[in-house]
């Protein structure tokens, strides 16, 4: 095969002849594999010993097959239509073109380049020999769903069609061989690629003649599909199905959970039907479990931010707040101070609602008002239980908010979140909740209130001159000339302008100035004031650190910081 270079190498050995790996690591792993019915590769990933980067770097130094970037990459209609996508799924690979002058070598990136049979399949198809690039298997599936998804989802869409409506029956008829229908290949994909797009929620909205499918992406809805309304009670009866709800409740707002694969990763589902005028509108919230185990590198902290973080997380007993609206990251900054605070002399307790991802060596308690256990009732036993921290995932009550007080106030470290929009308005807040502002003053040791920001695109993001107004609002000089960025779109962020998001953070470290003026019952502004003299930076200096800076735009940096 033209481009095979016939030597086959060995994986494990590869890594531990590149010092990626130890030969004692190595033996782990293959121990670990026996049985499994895993390949190598795979289970040293899931080890954390090693990335698919790390594989696909690897296999192209042993063999001298390129490393490609997927990213942006189109294929021509006749290198599209060589080789149905589900033979490309199933030894993921993509042919991406003919070589120079030889339209019988085949270009194909490759997450096994030593797979021969996947080799055969394709010249035996094609009738042209194979040259090998390689890939990682993620990159390679999001090519796939990006190049060959709407194809599938349009001849999954007609055979249901066949099969359902040849004789233009009610919309209500749904078989009960639904396990089998096209409809189920439809729902499976269209989770796995608002998983691999980085998809945080899956909207499907009925309107009067379509079903519009969403995805939000860094925060924000994308259109990603219409199709014909008479699908739409088959795809919400194969939801309730899989997520465990009801199949004949069609009146009702019901709730249930999928948990699903995706490329290897283990994916919760969150799922929630509202019945509306045209239909059941359906909402998928997706949570990867390996999602909220981050670093605290990977948050977006700045330098200084970091270090109070660190700070305030020494604290031996007192309550750290993260506050924010919902979907700002709090529980991903929750879980990482969790992480970063488990160590085998502490024992650690949570209460959540749900218990959005599991760590070892931590007591997780998931509320269940049902049972009568919640936030309150879980406090009071937990007390019991001889904790160092406790993990609240959110004080909604007055209830809750007295216990926590008093857990800290007697030797205990409480992390939890509110829903507050500032962290100088969190203190008023737990005011409001019936806390005395004396014991607010010596509980609280620091809060941290959040926002997410999307990240423009390196590739397409354009420089352009600040106007006055935006150089007013970024606390700019109004005589300096200030380069700003704005998004523009490409291949590389699916004409987005975004992509990806970072944290904006805004800390306060309680210091005894601010003790006092909590303890006098000083207002909002008056915390604030103090703060800031105190050295810290405000939600508003944060975002607009980061639009100079080039990481975001003016408007991104205005939406989250508009009212602070």
């Amino acid at each position: 095969m033209a481009g095979y270079s016939g030597k086959k190498i060995r994986l494990g050995e590869a890594l531990v002849l590149s010092n990626t790996i130890t030969e004692e690591q190595l033996e782990k792993a293959l121990e670990v594999q026996k049985g499994s019915g895993k390949r190598l590769g795979e289970v040293m990933i899931d080890q954390g010993l090693i990335t698919e980067e790390t594989i696909a770097q690897v296999l192209s130094a042993q063999l001298g097959y390129p490393v490609v970037d997927l990213q942006g990459v189109e294929l021509t209609p006749d290198i599209k239509a060589l080789i149905p996508s589900s033979v490309l799924k199933k030894n993921k690979m993509i042919p991406i073109e003919y070589a120079e002058n030889n339209m019988n070598i085949l270009r194909v990136v490759m997450a096994d380049p030593q797979d021969l049979d996947a080799m055969d399949d394709v010249s035996i198809i094609t009738g042209c020999q194979v040259e090998p690039l390689i890939a990682t298997p993620r990159n390679i599936m999001v090519a796939l769903d990006r190049i060959y998804g709407s194809t599938e989802v349009a001849s999954a869409l007609e055979e249901y069609a066949k099969e359902r409506f040849g004789d233009d029956e009610e919309d209500e008829a749904i078989n009960e061989d639904i396990n089998n229908s096209p409809i189920v290949v439809l729902v499976k994909e269209m989770i796995e690629k608002a998983a691999r797009q980085r998809a945080s929620d899956i909207h499907i909205e009925p309107l009067e003649k379509s079903v519009r499918i969403r995805y939000r992406i860094d925060g924000s809805l994308y259109e990603k599909g219409r199709y014909d309304i008479k699908i739409l009670p088959a795809m919400s009866a194969r939801i309730k199905i899989i997520g465990g709800m009801d199949i004949s409740e069609k009146r009702k707002p019901q709730d249930g959970r999928i948990t699903q694969m995706v490329d290897r990763t283990e994916y919760d589902i969150r799922v929630s039907i509202l019945p509306t005028v045209y239909g059941e509108k359906t909402v998928m919230r997706l949570a990867s479990k390996t999602a909220l185990n981050r670093e605290k590198s990977q948050l977006g902290f700045k330098e200084n931010e970091l270090k109070q973080f660190d700070h305030i997380l020494k604290n031996p007993h007192g309550i750290i707040l993260v506050t924010g609206p919902t979907g700002s990251g709090k529980s991903t900054t929750l879980y990482t101070a969790l992480s970063e605070l488990n160590t085998e002399d502490v024992n650690i307790i949570t209460v959540e609602d749900p218990v959005e991802a599991n760590i070892d060596g931590i007591n997780q308690v998931h509320v269940n008002p049902k049972a009568e256990l919640t936030f309150a009732s879980a406090l009071r036993s937990i007390l019991r239980q001889d904790p160092d921290i406790i993990m609240i995932g959110e004080i909604r009550d007055q209830e809750t908010a007295s216990i926590a007080v008093q857990a800290s106030i007697t030797g205990h470290l409480v992390v939890s979140t509110l829903h507050t929009n500032s962290s100088s308005s969190t203190v008023t807040r737990l005011e409001d909740m019936g806390i005395e502002p004396y014991l607010i003053a010596d509980s609280v040791v620091g809060v941290i209130a959040q926002r997410l920001v999307r990240r423009l695109c390196p590739n397409c993001k354009r420089e352009k001159l600040a106007t006055e107004d935006e150089k007013e609002l970024l606390g700019a000089d109004p005589e300096e000339e200030l380069k700003i960025y704005e998004p523009v779109g490409c291949m590389q962020c699916d004409m987005m302008g975004y992509k990806g998001r970072i944290g904006v953070y805004e800390i306060l470290e309680m210091t005894s100035e601010l003790k006092k003026i909590i303890s006098k019952g000083g207002d909002a502004d008056m915390i604030k004031e103090q703060a800031i003299k105190d050295g810290m930076h405000t939600l508003r200096m944060s975002a607009a650190e980061y639009v100079r800076s080039g990481i975001t735009s003016f408007h991104e940096a205005m939406k989250v910081s508009f009212d602070t």
